[in-house]
């Protein structure tokens, strides 16, 4: 069985499944899941996005039975893999200065480590909201609620983020 997110009752399917306890439909699962937690995680906790991708999937296989409905499968998901990223980045920063990594960048290498260069200069906190934002596409309400602050603090750290990135982006020579 090959899913992903246009097939809802195929997901359907699977969350069921893996909610039973049916390894094949919670490996299928993590399957589909996987790609789609490496894009939040990366952006967001840079070298370590690996990382926490994986405890992201962890914490999705061990949590599944408290999805009720398999439509807000993956809003459920895009809530644990940022709270993951954003653990395992500020852990980082605590214990060893960030090291260079590529964030991906469609077609342009030179391009893609200077935005990684940019990205890494930002907090953990303020690379969430940007990610959530721009690349997730969702509006500043539901970045509030997948990151449980309120709207005015997702609204100011969306201020500083984009500022400090143009600030960055201006000094990388761009």
């Amino acid at each position: 069985m090959s899913t992903g997110r246009s097939d809802p009752a195929a997901l359907a399917r699977l969350v069921a499944g893996a909610q039973r306890g049916d390894r094949l439909a919670m490996d299928e699962l993590l399957t589909v899941l996987a790609p789609y937690v490496g894009r939040i995680c990366g952006p967001v906790a840079l070298q370590d996005g690996d990382d926490a991708a994986q405890e992201a999937l962890i914490a999705v296989f061990r949590h599944i039975r408290q999805v009720r409905e398999p439509a807000a499968l993956f809003g459920w998901v895009r809530v644990i893999a940022v709270r993951e990223a954003v653990r395992l980045a500020e852990q980082r920063q605590r214990t060893v200065p960030a090291e260079l990594s590529e964030v991906p960048a469609p077609g342009d290498p030179e391009l893609a480590q200077d935005i990684g260069d940019v990205l890494r200069r930002l907090s953990p906190e303020h690379r969430a909201v940007l990610v959530l934002r721009h690349v997730e596409g969702l509006d500043e309400q539901e970045v509030a609620r997948v990151l449980a602050v309120p709207l005015g603090t997702v609204r100011s750290r969306l201020f500083r983020a984009r500022t400090s990135f143009r600030r960055a982006w201006g000094g990388a020579g761009r």
